[in-house]
């Protein structure tokens, strides 16, 4: 049985008279099992020992709420420059979507444009994952799906050039905007840092400003690795927006405050399910609502 966020601090903190040595290693028990990272699980127990050598006391109910407060000031530093996951800048906004192959990553482009369409948004899918046949025709399923249009070339084609020509094709068009998927490699970091800054200049020949977003897509299961693909990627290029998938409960919640608190790039969106319609913007007072209640996350 998968135990939620809640119920694993409850089972650190139940039957405790006071709040010991003992006590905080249950916590950072359960903090690093909900995939919080050691670094953020380590910055939350020392707040909670200055709070407990300040106060000298402290009930479970406090002890609770304060470590409620330390996940919230994290989250809200994490995602200082946040704004709203759907504001789009630019005409046509450009969006490279990035991340290693199995997280989601082309699902997740399916689903985005599936919901920009929903808010009468034009949309062009660009398929630059040019190494995987795979990739190319699962883009194109999501894009009759989404009942969007998609420009893509022949398997081995150079993926900068299926950018240049899928942003070119925006602006003829009029799209409002511009999802194009990339290579998820991370063997050779230096290709991919290579590959990733010749598309940025590309796209920029077309539209100076873009593009106006570098998503990277994680999957939440699989814990410590998400943080790592993270590293990898925000080394290789500047990554600013994230998106989590299979994050359909509070279990592995705990990754996403270890994201934020770490990259300080914000969470947009959050996949619940392999739907076209499993998707939601990630709110991030709600989500900490849901971190402690013993209830999982359900898309709304």
């Amino acid at each position: 049985m998968a135990f939620s966020f809640f119920q694993k601090i409850s089972r650190a903190v139940v039957g405790r008279s006071t709040v010991d040595d003992d006590t905080l290693d249950a916590i950072e028990e359960a903090l690093v099992e909900s995939d919080m990272g050691v670094d953020t699980t380590l910055k939350i127990i020392d707040a909670l020992e200055e709070r407990v050598r300040r106060d000298k006391y402290m009930s479970q109910d406090e002890l609770v709420g304060q470590l409620r407060e330390e996940i919230a000031a994290l989250m809200d530093a994490g995602f200082a420059d946040a704004s709203d996951p759907d504001a789009l800048p630019g005409h046509p906004h450009v969006k490279l979507i990035v991340g290693v192959n199995g997280v989601g990553k082309t699902t997740t482009i399916g689903k985005l444009a599936a919901r920009y369409k929903a808010q009468g948004k034009k949309v062009l899918l660009g398929a630059a994952d040019t190494f995987r046949a795979a990739a190319v025709d699962q883009l194109v399923i999501w894009a009759e799906r989404a009942g969007v249009d998609i420009v893509r070339q022949e398997m081995g084609s150079d993926p900068s050039s299926v950018a240049f020509d899928t942003v070119k094709a925006a602006v003829a068009r009029g799209a409002d905007v511009v999802l194009i998927d990339t290579a998820g490699r991370l063997h050779n970091r230096v290709d991919l840092m290579n590959e990733l800054t010749k598309m940025r200049n590309v796209v920029r020949k077309v539209v100076p400003d873009a593009p106006h977003d570098v998503m990277l897509v994680l999957d939440a299961s699989t814990g410590q690795n998400a943080f790592q693909q993270a590293r990898e990627f925000a080394r290789a290029t500047d990554i600013t927006s994230l998106m989590v998938t299979k994050l359909d409960g509070t279990a592995k919640g705990g990754v996403v405050v270890g994201l934020s608190d770490q990259f300080k790039v914000p969470v947009r969106y959050i996949g619940t399910g392999e739907g076209i319609g499993d998707l939601q913007p990630f709110d991030r007072t709600a989500f900490v609502d849901a971190l402690f209640r013993a209830e999982d996350i359900k898309k709304k």
